[in-house]
Formats: C-alpha cells, structure tokens, sequence
C-alpha cells in the first residue's frame, strides 16, 4: 500500500494549523491565559451576563470544556457567576475588573498575533481564507448535534 498525501486531509492540515497558533499564541499573546479562556472573556466583554451554557455555545466549546474554563478563570478572579434572578438554578457570567483589563490588554496581543499568523497571504487571500475555514467549521459544529447523523445521508 502506498504512503498516503496528508496535505490532501484536512485534519492534518488543522493540526498543523493549531500548531502554529499555539506555537503563536504562546509566544505573542499568553503563557497564562489560553486561547480558549480568552475567547470566554471575549464573549463576555461583547455580552455580559450570559450563562455558562449560551458562552459555551458562543465559543464553541462543549459542556465539559466550557466547565473546567470557567472554574479556571473563576479561581484567577477574572470572572464571577452571579445567581441569575429570574432563574435561581441558573448562574450568570460577568468579568471582574481583572477580567476586563486582562481582555483589553489580550485584545491587543491577539490582533498583532494575526498579523504575523495571517502575514503568508494578501488582503483577497485573507478574506477568502476566513470565508471557507468558517463555513468548514460552521458545518463541524452541526456534527455535535447528537440528532444529526454523522455521515450526511443520500
């Protein structure tokens, strides 16, 4: 049997991609604070006050994940869940004072980590390479539906 072309498969290539974020991410960005807890801080920046379950959601990060990153965050005072009023079983998030500093000064690190993440291609290339990677990713997500079949049917 012949040795497969793994630059013909995408998981592969997404490896090799998160790689060179994290590789990025490590260096430019954050030692402390991961690229996933930031993207938790980031949602609650743009929405305060979302539960745990609809950040999750946002982030694209599923129910265990999303858990163990908030405790996280939690433990390091950057966020605090507040009992939501309408429904007391329910717990809301919102970013402490350290939390929003941390994003703001995140934010920043993050946009020059992209430059130099994104700097192999033009402006046209760029866009183009958003467009698809969101509509591959945006497909993926569907795959966590536990009501959907994993194999698209004919």
């Amino acid at each position: 049997m012949a040795a497969v072309d793994l630059t013909t498969h995408p998981g592969h290539l997404a490896r090799r991609l998160q790689q060179a974020h994290y590789l990025l991410w490590n260096t430019m960005v954050s030692e402390e604070i991961t690229s996933p807890q930031f993207a938790v801080l980031n949602a609650l920046v743009a929405e305060p006050g979302l539960d745990q379950r609809t950040v999750g959601e946002r982030v694209g990060l599923d129910r265990s994940t999303i858990a163990e990153v908030v405790a996280r965050l939690g433990r390091r005072g950057l966020l605090d869940k507040v009992r939501d009023p309408q429904d007391g079983r329910r717990f809301l998030l919102r970013l402490t004072g350290d939390g929003l500093r941390i994003h703001g000064r995140l934010a920043l690190r993050t946009a020059r980590m992209n430059q130099v993440f994104l700097a192999p291609l033009s402006a046209e290339e760029q866009a183009r390479f958003f467009e698809l990677i969101r509509r591959v990713s945006d497909a993926a997500e569907e795959l966590r539906d536990p009501g959907q079949p994993l194999v698209p049917q004919p």
